[in-house]
């Protein structure tokens, strides 16, 4: 019998490639509110805190908390209509998803990614794949919490034991060591392999078909 027979993804930096989409939306409500835009490598530090965090680190030093509610409005607005324009899935997943659901195992998304984009990307791209997604919400407190990975395997009906939880940043292994899971750290993602070291990251793989092996307990 196979070790894990879960496994929940983060979504940005692990299954789809969403910089580019979400460097264009950030600097759109950024240059609306009359702000200096930021490049693609600051974006991407930036990330994995939810969409709030987001803008309240690309915003300048000493702006206040209506212009952030606005930038943050905007940014929502705009990633909502525009976060298929260049995003894709990285190189293996579709092949990755494609032998986990053939080997019958329950798959999640959970994400700091504001609900409806998270559901709507999930949707998109691996419709017939993923059971469940979890999103950032007034509901549920936002990874490094529990809260979201903890629902997810209620929802599958499964226990922590059986479920391995990966993701790409310092962010994703922390919540995992909080809720008590296996976590697998992806180097293809927005931090690199030192950051998931440091965190203490059970697995880190430099391949999605890696996971494989690891599920199988070898």
């Amino acid at each position: 019998m196979r070790k894990y027979d879960t496994v929940i993804f983060d979504m940005d930096g692990t299954l789809l490639n969403t910089l580019d989409d979400l460097t264009d939306s950030v600097n759109y409500s950024l240059s609306c509110s009359g702000f200096p835009e930021r490049r693609k490598k600051e974006i991407r530090r930036f990330l994995g805190n939810g969409a709030s965090n987001l803008i309240k680190l690309s915003m300048p030093e000493g702006a206040g908390r209506a212009e952030h509610e606005k930038c943050l409005a905007d940014f929502r607005s705009h990633y909502s209509m525009n976060m298929k324009n260049a995003t894709c899935p990285y190189e293996g997943i579709a092949e990755l998803l494609e032998q986990l659901r053939k080997d019958g195992l329950n798959l999640a998304i959970v994400s700091n990614k504001f609900d409806k984009a998270a559901k709507g990307l999930s949707k998109h791209y691996f419709e017939g794949y993923i059971d469940v997604t979890v999103g950032e919400s007034e509901k549920n407190l936002k990874k490094p919490a529990p809260d979201t990975i903890l629902n997810a395997i209620e929802e599958l009906r499964t226990t922590n034991e059986r479920t391995l939880y990966v993701g790409d940043s310092e962010v994703d292994v922390r919540a995992v060591k909080n809720a008590g899971v296996a976590c697998v750290g992806v180097t293809w993602g927005f931090r690199d392999r030192e950051v998931l070291e440091k965190e203490g990251a059970d697995f880190i793989i430099d391949n999605p078909m890696e996971l494989l092996k690891i599920i199988e307990g070898q």
